[in-house]
């Protein structure tokens, strides 16, 4: 039989009950219950994701053998998809699943900056470590960037290639570029072989290995470079250049030739005006007398030059030979073929016929129309061109 109780409840008695008493625990309890369902659940949450997530790096991102000791090495070639280069992982038994690869790679920001290069992997690495090592571009690379500057010749071109580490020794490239042995499938090296210069030219390949910066494979050949930069230059010569030369009475040989000149002679501002001139030199019959071509001949860059410079038994020497030298001096840019075939109107109907340096430095330019004009010029100027050669030890 339940207990009566035999506590007698005043107004007072309630009101303290209510608050030290059952009441209060109560309140307690109200406040605490929903605090206690949250923690529950986070509880449950974050043991169902630790189960989770422990399937799903066991079955996914987990290394395939964690005690593996064994380098294999692994290639991304330039250009390669993320797709591909996951399946390949998996392909070679690195990585458990690429599509789980490729899917983090993309959500991470990772999927752009996967780099070309020969890794070493291995088995015990897990995915987020391999595509770190990807990524970080610590594999060796399997191309490079090499970049060939407008006015640069064949000489100055084998001398940077072998600096930057593509070849040990320019021999190869530099015999490729005398005799165009294997490249004759280029109809502009093919009609250059037909003019009467082609057996005294230094280099049958000069002026046409286009300026520009390209990609390539760090083991390629000297005639892969070649065939790459020839290719460009093929890409270049557009119909309308050579109806231009048509037109001009000029064959693309002999305008890419008047262009190394333009090249060597002036900055891109004077091209057109430097080609007028050498325009209306030839026009005239008159020698084209440019002192970048007989630097070409020389090897030596001196801006006054001597008279033994002057007297140097070259076909480039263009102060002895007649009309344009035995071929270009030096791989023009674009401009300056541009330049060659659509000289500055207006210096070709005022016949300027002269120009030279006014400011070694700057490279500025000063025209002539008559010998006696720039005679004066000359003799203004000389003694900057002995200075400026004098500081470099010329």
């Amino acid at each position: 039989m339940a207990r009566q109780d035999d506590r007698v409840y005043d107004h007072e008695s309630l009101r303290d009950e209510r608050k030290y008493g059952f009441y209060w625990y109560s309140g307690l309890w109200h406040v605490l219950r929903p605090i206690l369902v949250v923690l529950t659940a986070l509880v449950l949450v974050f043991g169902l994701g630790s189960t989770l997530y422990g399937k799903l790096s066991d079955e996914y991102f987990s290394p395939v053998d964690p005690t593996s000791q064994t380098q294999i090495p692994f290639t991304i070639v330039s250009g390669q998809s993320l797709t591909r280069v996951a399946d390949n992982l998996k392909d070679q038994g690195i990585i458990k699943n690429g599509s789980v690869f490729k899917y983090y790679c993309d959500f991470v920001g990772m999927g752009q900056k996967i780099q070309a290069g020969d890794y070493q992997l291995s088995k015990s690495m897990n995915i987020f470590q391999i595509a770190n090592k990807l990524t970080t571009g610590d594999g060796k690379p399997v191309t490079m960037d090499i970049t060939v500057i407008p006015g640069w010749t064949v000489d100055d071109i084998a001398a940077y290639l072998t600096a930057q580490g593509v070849f040990k020794d320019s021999s190869d490239f530099l015999t490729l570029c005398r005799t165009g042995d294997g490249l004759t499938d280029y109809y502009f090296i093919q009609d250059e072989q037909k003019t009467q210069s082609a057996s005294v030219r230094k280099y049958l390949l000069e002026g046409y290995l286009a300026p520009n910066t390209y990609e390539i494979y760090t083991n390629a050949s000297a005639l892969d470079i070649l065939k790459k930069l020839l290719s460009q230059t093929d890409a270049s010569l557009t119909t309308d250049w050579q109806q231009r030369a048509d037109d001009t009475g000029l064959t693309l040989d002999q305008a890419i030739t008047i262009a190394s000149i333009i090249e060597k002679e002036a900055k891109t501002a004077d091209f057109a005006k430097v080609s007028a001139v050498f325009h209306n030199r030839l026009k005239a019959g008159m020698k084209l007398q440019s002192d970048a071509t007989i630097q070409y001949a020389t090897g030596v860059r001196r801006m006054a030059l001597t008279s033994a410079d002057l007297a140097v038994n070259s076909p480039y020497n263009t102060y002895i030979v007649s009309g344009l030298p035995a071929g270009p001096i030096c791989n023009p840019s674009t401009d300056a073929i541009e330049a060659a075939l659509y000289p500055d109107e207006s210096f070709m109907a005022e016949n300027y016929l002269y120009f030279c340096s006014k400011d070694p430095n700057t490279g500025e330019l000063v025209f002539s129309k008559t010998l006696e004009e720039h005679n004066a010029a000359v003799a203004l100027y000389a003694p900057l061109w002995k200075q400026y050669d004098a500081e470099r030890g010329l």
